[in-house]
């Protein structure tokens, strides 16, 4: 046995692993080992070794069936039964197979002519649909796995949802969502729309709200502001095709118009969004945006952006001689539902952030005046009527009107800043050190612009999210600290969050929402304080 062992170990690995069930360390492997030896031992006898290499299992890797299948009678088409034809071109098929689609099933099994037909013409109302996506579809029908290439999923989803193949949508939407990017994330977000998969168009949207600020891109901001149909083709996702939308009866002019508001309105409405730095640059983001929509054939830096905008309106101004605000303007009326959402409040309480407002005149003065006389009975209700900020949870106030901030920390280190503007006596200082991030209030210790109230309590909602993202935009870490209530005295500081350094990822973004001033109009200046320091609410 020991020569036997020896001639196996040169072997395949199948034959080793045998050699090593017959025998072990030179010795017998066998029951007659175990029991007393008899005069008779049969596991001795010398062609029980042919025996054993006789039961040795041997693997062969077979062609698989699904291979056969695919090969033989998709590519090949051998005993079709079937023809289809569509786009100029011709498939061989075979009706059992073709019976996976609901399409097919309800066309071979109802009264429709085609029932009976062995050529059958196909017609492909989807302009989305092109000769290779059907390629893909059809041959999935006879094979267990499609491999769908990001930048051919939307023309293989639309051939998929005309052919009613619920799997295969289903994993064109995975696809989707796993390759979301600044140059896929406008036209997965139109085609999800068209063939209604919701969740594709919420990934798409969370990476809207994560992305559209933190990292701003010249070709994103002019796709946001077109067609679906036209968000598709420019996208590159489908080249050769159009998609379903009918945008031939609307002039040239205002084609890129038409879904200003279907993308951004509700990106620019989101408490979620992603500001960095303070609500003026959410103004300064969408009047790049709507110079680009207006002025597509601009090609420069990002950098060169606002400027550039900025001479436009001027000069705009100048040579038509308008007095009214730019969205009261036939060009300027389409973005009227986008900017009707940035929070004026918080950008009228900078001094030089509101000359800018007048000096742009792209809102209407109404908008304005309304924002300036709310702020100003907040202030008098802080000031007057000891207003100390919210203590009552009342989250739907806080999503829809809360102020929106955001910094960038490039690398560890330490870090403490504020962010401008009047916040009615309260000066919030924000520090990142050792890895925690730490509020103060601060009221004497150090220098801050405007009045800061000596109230000795002060009430503040707030929500603290920190994300960082690889080069594709997706995150890659996050954390939130959910809606607060929190309550601070003079020059008191609060850990809001303790970071686990493993989970860092640099650079890291950290984006705040707050609420200084209480809702409610009515609220009685003898109202309790609240029993603890801090409360989150649910």
């Amino acid at each position: 046995m020991g020569t036997l062992g020896s001639r196996m170990q040169a072997s395949s690995q199948d034959l080793e692993e045998a050699v090593e069930t017959a025998c072990a360390s030179g010795k017998h492997g066998c029951e007659c080992r175990k029991r007393k030896r008899t005069a008779h031992c049969d596991c001795d006898s010398e062609p029980d070794e042919e025996d054993a290499l006789l039961d040795t299992p041997r693997r062969k890797k077979l062609k698989s069936t699904s291979k056969y299948i695919y090969q033989t009678l998709f590519l090949n088409g051998e005993n079709s039964d079937i023809r289809i034809c569509a786009l100029g071109q011709e498939w061989n098929l075979h009706k059992v197979y073709l019976c996976q689609s609901g399409y097919f099933s309800s066309m071979f099994s109802g009264s429709w002519k085609e029932s009976n037909m062995m050529v059958i013409p196909l017609e492909i109302p989807d302009q989305n649909i092109d000769t290779e996506a059907l390629q893909v579809v059809f041959g999935s029908l006879y094979r267990d796995d499609v491999l769908i290439k990001p930048s051919r999923v939307v023309s293989i989803l639309a051939a998929a949802c005309m052919l009613q193949l619920d799997g295969l949508i289903q994993q064109c939407g995975e696809t989707m969502k796993e390759n979301v990017s600044v140059k896929t994330v406008c036209g997965y977000y139109s085609s999800a729309s068209i063939y209604g998969l919701d969740s594709v168009m919420k990934k798409c949207q969370e990476w809207l709200l994560n992305n559209l600020m933190t990292h701003q891109n010249v070709d994103l901001m002019k796709e946001l502001g077109m067609t679906p149909s036209q968000q598709v083709s420019s996208s590159n996702l489908c080249p050769a095709r159009a998609t379903l939308v009918n945008c031939k009866s609307l002039p040239s002019s205002k084609l890129p118009l038409e879904a200003t508001a279907d993308v951004m309105e509700p990106l620019i409405q989101s408490s979620d969004l992603f500001v960095m730095q303070v609500e003026m640059d959410v103004y300064t983001a969408l009047k790049k945006w709507m110079f680009l929509q207006l002025n597509p054939s601009w090609d420069g830096p990002i950098k060169q952006l606002l400027a550039d905008a900025d001479t436009w309106l001027c000069k705009r101004r100048t040579e038509l001689g308008e007095e009214e605000p730019f969205l009261k303007t036939e060009d300027g009326a389409p973005f009227t539902p986008v900017f009707r959402h940035v929070r004026l409040q918080y950008i009228i309480n900078d001094l030089a952030s509101a000359r800018i407002l007048e000096r742009d005149n792209i809102l209407p003065p109404d908008w304005l005046t309304s924002v300036y006389k709310s702020q100003w009975f907040a202030m008098l209700r802080t000031e007057h009527d000891n207003d100390n900020g919210p203590q009552d949870a009342n989250k739907e106030e806080f999503e829809s009107s809360s102020m929106r901030c955001g910094r960038k920390l490039t690398k560890d280190g330490d870090y403490c800043w504020r962010w401008t503007g009047f916040n009615f006596g309260f000066d919030l200082l924000v520090t990142y050190t050792n890895r925690f991030i730490v509020f103060k209030r601060n009221t004497l210790s150090q220098p801050c612009g405007g009045a800061v109230s000596l109230q000795p309590r002060r009430h503040l909602a707030y929500r603290l999210r920190l994300a960082s993202f690889d080069n594709s935009g997706k995150l890659v870490c996050s954390r939130s600290t959910g809606y607060q209530l929190l309550t601070l005295e003079k020059d008191q500081e609060y850990v809001v969050m303790n970071l686990d350094s493993r989970l860092l990822s640099f650079p890291l973004y950290v984006c705040c929402n707050f609420q200084y001033t209480s809702p409610h109009m009515d609220r009685r200046p003898d109202a309790p304080e609240p029993e603890s320091s801090a409360r989150s609410v649910s």
